[in-house]
């Protein structure tokens, strides 16, 4: 416990050995993004993320608990023990938040002709 920075930092170097040793099942992953597995036995489904849900905490979360699950010997994709449904719920707050952000960022760009 409490190795946080020493854990993100071999999770990065399994993140890079994942990315230069991929199996041909990962070139449908467009660049970018890194496919994960989120849960377990019969329940487990493959997910395509950006990297960019690396850097949340919710999914940074998600990570540690996979960490303590698995450590980071794991071979292959990354396996992230939740549930679809709860992994579900964390993307879809991950996906509005970025939205959110983007939308404010450029929000000048979205009220030609709104106020009516």
């Amino acid at each position: 416990m409490g190795g946080g920075e020493k854990g993100l930092l071999n999770f990065h170097r399994h993140l890079s050995h994942l990315h230069h040793h991929g199996k041909k099942q990962y070139r449908d992953v467009p660049k970018g993004c890194l496919a994960i597995k989120v849960g377990q036995g019969e329940e487990q489904q493959r997910f395509i993320v950006p990297v960019i849900y690396f850097n949340h905490p919710l999914f940074m979360q998600l990570l540690k608990e996979a960490e303590e699950e698995y450590g980071f010997e794991q071979k292959g994709a990354i396996t992230i023990p939740c549930h679809v449904e709860e992994f579900r719920y964390v993307q879809g707050m991950i996906d509005r938040e970025h939205s959110l952000h983007h939308q404010n960022h450029h929000h000048h760009h979205h009220h030609v002709g709104s106020d009516q």
